[in-house]
């Protein structure tokens, strides 16, 4: 039997994603009559590829199963569309995969997908005898790997932009000096263009970063679940090997970026924005996006860390991501030779080649690209110079 198909019958049960124990069981409706346990089996091909180790996008991906996908996709292409046996398709159950849905009848809809490819269907949804349910599973199993890009993809669309207007609005509303839409360089409507902008971006970010998710549910990466298997000790270690890695590997990228090669065509449109706003924080091309995030995925597959971390700083640095583009000129604090903070980003939209780091300064003062903030190149200066000039120049008009 197909364990990616493993009956866990009419108890509205699950099995995990490994598919080493496929049950057909019964429900209790009809346990009495149809009580009875197969033998567990060796998984298939199939189901073996399932068997992987858990990792930070599951936990998400299991969510979205739970509480709607499963729905989803059992409407979208229900067994019933894909078996002779339509009298069965109130019986038949994916325990990967079920729904409480009407079942339904040949349709259409049916007969239009009937044609699309899916995993082989196991036998005993043809042969089990017909049990009344109202239980109907789709075709596509949780460990399908075009249903687990499709819901992959549409989950990251979604998350990348709830975090997008989440943060980014809180962050303008509250942290960027509005003041600051006064400067001479800030464009006509730049909110709206960095909104339009970073939207655009997203479609395309989202399906190049699809691989590296693929690859983490399917069990490529190193990403493990019980601290007890690396210890509490490396478990801390790897938030600053994490920060360190991804720091140094988007410092390099980011310089290769502002190459003359590629920087025109790569690079610049983010640095449109000379005096950005949060919104600016994913207004880039979607090539250049998606290359400064390279090494926040390749950290997992090159060093263990705990599912649960990753996905927490993965928003983190998201979250930073956003809080850097602030346009904030906060100096003198005691860890600004440390933190490349929002101080530290601004100069760098201000004078293009300084300060590529992304959370520390120690990678610009290896590179000898490094720019201390001081005050005086605060651009909230020139902000109250050209205010001072309107000012002044309206004096002279009504004199």
């Amino acid at each position: 039997m197909n364990a990616g198909y493993g009956l866990r019958a009419l108890r509205a049960g699950r099995v995990s994603r490994d598919g080493r124990r496929p049950y057909l069981m019964c429900q209790k409706s009809v346990r009495q009559g149809l009580s009875f346990l197969l033998t567990p089996q060796k998984p298939s091909a199939h189901s073996a590829a399932s068997a992987t180790p858990p990792n930070a996008m599951d936990i998400l991906l299991n969510i979205a199963d739970d509480w709607a996908l499963d729905r989803v996709w059992a409407s979208l292409l229900p067994v019933s569309a894909f078996t002779t046996a339509s009298s069965n398709a109130a019986g038949l159950y994916n325990a990967s995969s079920h729904v409480q849905i009407p079942a339904s009848t040949s349709s259409a809809w049916h007969q239009l997908i009937s044609h699309i490819p899916h995993p082989p269907l196991p036998d005993e949804l043809l042969t089990s005898p017909l049990i009344a349910s109202e239980t109907v599973a789709s075709a596509w199993p949780r460990d399908y790997l075009p249903r687990q890009a499709i819901s992959l993809l549409v989950l990251t669309l979604v998350g990348i932009h709830i975090i997008y207007f989440i943060f980014a609005g809180l962050s303008y509303q509250f942290i960027f000096n509005h003041d600051m839409m006064k400067h001479p360089r800030f464009l006509k409507n730049q909110v709206k263009q960095e909104v339009q902008s970073s939207l655009a971006a997203f479609p395309l970010m989202t399906l190049l970063t699809l691989p590296w998710f693929l690859g983490e549910i399917r069990g490529y990466s190193k990403m493990y679940d019980d601290v007890d298997e690396y210890g509490w000790a490396y478990f801390f270690l790897s938030i600053p090997l994490f920060l360190v890695f991804t720091d140094y590997c988007i410092y390099w990228i980011h310089r290769w970026e502002h190459h003359p090669i590629c920087y025109k065509w790569l690079h610049k449109p983010h640095h449109k924005w000379i005096i950005p706003t949060p919104w600016a924080s994913y207004a880039f091309h979607p090539l250049d996006g998606y290359f400064q995030s390279i090494p926040y995925h390749l950290f997992p597959y090159v060093f263990p860390q705990h599912k649960k971390l990753h996905l927490g700083l993965f928003v983190l640095v998201n979250f930073w991501t956003i809080l850097i583009h602030d346009s904030d000129m906060i100096t003198g604090h005691p860890l600004e030779n440390l933190i490349n903070g929002p101080a530290h980003h601004t100069l760098h939209h201000i004078y293009f080649t300084v300060n590529y780091g992304q959370y520390f300064t120690w990678a610009d003062k290896m590179g000898k690209s490094y720019r201390q903030p001081l005050s005086e190149l605060d651009p909230l200066h020139e902000v109250k110079a050209a205010e001072a000039a309107k000012a002044k120049a309206a004096i002279g008009k009504e004199e």
